[in-house]
């Protein structure tokens, strides 16, 4: 927002507009995604022909991707 009788200001480098790590989140953040979608579709007819340790396969990933995320965060390259 610029004031009355100011340029505005320009906008910031792509580098500081990303935070680091962002696409470790967003992988975190679509297993996770995939794994509930999963869990709650699984009571439809096709879903069920799954076997119960694929859909727990899917849940270990999503597991061990938070784990990995929360204790070997990404940092600034």
């Amino acid at each position: 927002m610029a004031l009355p009788g100011l340029p505005p200001l320009p906008p910031l480098p792509p580098s500081l507009t990303v935070l680091p790590g962002w696409r470790q989140r967003r992988r975190l953040l679509q297993v996770w995604a995939l794994t509930g979608l999963l869990i709650l579709l699984r009571p439809l007819w096709p879903l069920q022909l799954l076997p119960g340790w694929v859909v727990g396969g899917v849940l270990l990933w999503a597991v061990v991707e938070l784990l990995l995320w929360t204790w070997w965060p990404r940092r600034w390259r």
